[in-house]
């Protein structure tokens, strides 16, 4: 009977603690069972739960807690808590939390994250980007535009003016084309095919003067500039970045010092800049600099303290003391990006963006509009380069072909090729929904963070396994070369809007843990405000959690009472899977906080893999919406699979490293038997899916054609070719060439054709003499062959074509 009793006393805890239902319930539950046990003969059991139900009563209930716990707590959580700058502080109070608090909390709440359904680009958008950016990029060979021109021709940067691709972000009023966050990733992904030209158009709808005006410039600077910024009139770019502030954009040198001096003629109170810039995009080319600067005010002429901080200011190009118009030579692609330099610059007040009213406001600013830009440009850059990297590697693969079978159909190929698809297909789900929680309001800075990392890297992995199948093909540049430049260029990506390395270390969980967490915020602003009662209300629903996530995790670990989740029969187990991790996530970083403190700050590698968790679980949730909303095609389920399956893989994986490697050795030990009670449960995925999804994204599928979508997919002119095109026009052929190709191997294997045919040209002619194939057959296997040797073709130059100095080539062959 006692073992009864203890059994439905934990399991009567365990629901408490799941739950969460409070202090109260618990001393219910304890009171109760020890009644029973008294009445069944065991006091003892019954003693331990009473004294159990006093100590919970004493800690657990507020009005008796707070008159001796809650003050002790307080006063050593003031000395252990970590000091947030003013700079963090920001930084935490920019942007909003929405669905990746959910997942902080332990418990997500599914209906959040469905709240806003994908409804796609309005008619006006959808068209822009069907015509409009099938015309810009038809316009770009990536070799002509990287190699011989390195810039955009004119024509290019004409009709991107005309058309309003600069003023995506301004509103109609102005003259821009008020596009959605969602309609300028569409924008952004299909202009990716030219790595130059969505640099080109994205860089002024992002961070920048065109968005810094709009949400704080005064009228007359909006008035001014946000016309001539639509049409093109005007070219920005925005200095931040320097010799000595890179990712540490906060310690920039450069500086602006209130005095006055003359300007048209008056003598007025401005500004004198000095700064030193470098790897500005656009700045050989344009026409007014947003810069930022530290603001100082030695005299104190604007009343308002010495140390005015971080400001934005408008300087157009030609004010005198500014040097502008060099450029730096990008790796891979050489987009227009260079340096900007100032000695002795004077502005007037009025050139500080939102003007003199916004003096010192710089930081707020620039991260405030950082949690949108950030998770638009360069995530839909990287989806829309894996979408033609799958595009491009699906078609190459399977009509090249080696030991008389496509390559595509080698396990080693198909490997690569399955993982470059299921990335592209995760990069897409994961800008695409996002953008549109951007479009109903949000203002994702941990998500932007997440974007900017994740998918920048998938990048880098797409285009290299993008580079291994195509082998011979892609490591020889020239304008048939559709991967090398922008494999080469990847780096710049992974460098720029907070490099990779601090945005995984630093800023996903260390951002989110104090962001998103339901109640460190609260207890920091308690702490701030020495608000005792606050910190105790934050602090105990803290408790709660904690002990909360605890239960969940490991009844989830055992497959106990399994999470409800909105999702059919084909998703439930993964988005199951997501809210067992969320509970697990939930606790390791209570534990990492509690048991680091401050020094979890510079314990880089701890924070770094409960980064990867979290991100983790966020982009399985963008593929699990995307697999709820939006239309299904044959083949998308195993895809959908195939990538949540990596996607849970990752996450327990950075979980299990985790726990391996948290100094308290203790804690870990228990928490690992918290969250992975019955060990790891997900492995990769199966070689069935890698082989299924490799013949999909290699044929003409639908599954292909879906992901293909958002990509330039009609035939090239003679001036640009588009090979994504044409390897689907030879997709679409295929199954009739591999029937006629498979018919010809036979009879060649049986000596009906002559030994010394090796070329399938000459197969194909032997064929047609000895009425293996009919004349209708040899007339299309010989366009076929021609249209396929096309697309294995590379490019070759003359000897001295890449010497730049004519006068140092060698003659080696006299």
């Amino acid at each position: 009977m006692f073992w009864v009793l203890l059994l439905v006393t934990l399991v009567a805890l365990i629901f408490v603690m799941r739950r969460e239902l409070g202090a109260l319930a618990g001393i219910l539950v304890l009171v109760g069972m020890g009644l029973a046990s008294a009445a069944t003969g065991h006091k003892l059991f019954a003693m331990i739960l009473y004294i159990g139900a006093v100590v919970l009563a004493l800690t657990g209930i507020g009005v008796f807690r707070r008159m001796w716990l809650t003050p002790s707590l307080f006063a050593m959580f003031k000395r252990v808590a970590p000091k947030v700058s003013a700079t963090e502080q920001v930084a935490l109070d920019a942007g909003t939390v929405s669905w990746d608090g959910e997942l902080f909390s332990g418990k997500p709440n599914w209906q959040k994250l469905l709240e806003n359904s994908y409804t796609g680009l309005t008619a006006e958008e959808q068209a822009f980007v069907d015509k409009q950016c099938t015309e810009a990029i038809s316009k770009c060979n990536a070799w002509d535009v990287a190699v011989e021109r390195a810039d955009l021709p004119k024509e290019v940067w004409d009709y991107i003016k005309k058309e309003g691709f600069l003023g995506m972000i301004i509103p109609k009023s102005y003259g821009g084309l008020e596009f959605s966050a969602k309609a300028q990733s569409a924008v952004l992904q299909k202009l990716s095919g030219n790595e130059m030209l969505m640099v080109s158009v994205g860089v002024p709808n992002s961070l920048g003067p065109g968005e810094l005006l709009l949400k704080y410039g005064t009228q007359e600077q909006k008035d001014h500039y946000l016309p001539r910024l639509a049409d093109g009139r005007e070219i920005p770019c925005f200095g931040l970045t320097g010799p000595r502030a890179g990712s540490d954009a906060t310690s920039l040198p450069d500086t602006g010092i209130v005095c006055k001096g003359q300007f048209e003629g008056k003598e007025v109170i401005g500004l004198k800049l000095n700064f030193e810039k470098r790897w500005i995009t656009l700045a050989p080319i344009a026409t007014v600099v947003g810069l930022a600067f530290r603001m100082f005010d030695p005299d104190n002429l604007l009343g308002k303290g010495k140390d005015r901080g971080i400001t934005c200011a408008l300087v157009p190009r030609d004010t005198q003391g500014m040097e502008i118009g060099r450029r730096h030579c990008p790796i891979g692609g050489p987009f227009l990006n260079g340096p900007i330099k100032g000695k002795d610059v004077f502005i007037p007040l009025d050139y500080i963006i939102g003007g003199e009213a916004m003096a010192g406001e710089g930081w707020r600013m620039l991260v405030e509009c950082l949690s949108v830009g950030r998770c638009i440009t360069l995530p839909s850059g990287a989806a829309g380069a894996g979408a033609y990297a799958m595009g491009t590697s699906g078609g190459f693969t399977r009509v090249r072909r080696q030991f008389n079978t496509p390559v595509a159909d080698m396990e080693g190929v198909q490997e690569p090729l399955a993982r470059i698809t299921a990335n592209a297909y995760i990069a897409q789900c994961a800008v695409n929904h996002t953008a549109n929680m951007v479009d109903n309001g949000e203002k994702p800075s941990v998500p932007s963070a997440i974007l900017k990392y994740h998918l920048t890297e998938m990048q880098r992995a797409m285009l290299s396994d993008a580079m291994d199948v195509h082998g011979g093909k892609a490591v020889t540049l020239g304008p048939r070369n559709y991967l090398g430049i922008g494999y080469s260029a990847n780096p710049v990506s992974i460098t720029v809007e907070g490099a990779n390395i601090m945005t995984r270390s630093l800023m996903i969980f260390g951002q989110g843990a104090i962001r998103c967490h339901p109640y460190v915020l609260d207890e920091l602003a308690a702490k701030n405000k020495d608000d005792s009662r606050a910190f105790d209300t934050a602090f105990f629903k803290h408790i709660g959690l904690i002990f909360g996530n605890a239960a969940r995790a490991f009844t989830l670990g055992l497959r106990i009472g399994k999470a409800q989740v909105p999702f059919d029969n084909d998703a439930k187990p993964y988005a199951q899977g997501v809210a067992r991790f969320s509970a697990a996530f939930g606790l390791c970083a209570d534990a990492a906080m509690s048991t680091l403190g401050a020094e979890l700050k510079m314990r880089e590698l701890i924070s770094a893999r409960l980064g990867d968790v979290l991100s983790n679980m966020y982009l399985a949730s963008m593929v699990l919406k995307n697999w709820h909303e939006t239309d299904k095609v044959d083949g998308e389920k195993a895809l959908m699979q195939y990538s949540l399956n990596l996607l849970m893989y990752r996450m327990e994986n950075a979980l299990d490293e985790f726990l391996q490697n948290l100094p308290n050795r203790l804690v870990a030990k228990v928490l690992r038997i918290l969250t992975m009670p019955l060990g790891r449960r997900w492995d990769k995925p199966h070689d069935d899916l890698t082989r299924t999804i490799a013949k999909l994204a290699s044929t003409d599928t639908p599954m292909r054609n879906k992901m293909l979508k958002g990509c330039w997919t009609t035939p090239g002119n003679t001036q640009v070719d588009n090979p994504l095109a044409r390897y689907n026009e030879l997709l679409k052929d295929y199954d009739k060439a591999e029937e006629l190709y498979r018919r010809v191997t036979k009879a060649y294997a049986k000596g009906k054709i002559p030994m010394e045919a090796l070329h399938p040209e000459q197969r194909v002619s032997a064929a047609l003499k000895e009425k293996i194939l009919s004349e209708g057959e040899a007339e299309f296997m010989a366009q076929y062959e021609k249209n396929v040797l096309e697309m294995l073709t590379v490019d070759d130059f003359a000897f001295d074509a890449f010497a730049k100095n004519k006068d140092t080539i060698i003659n080696h062959n006299p």
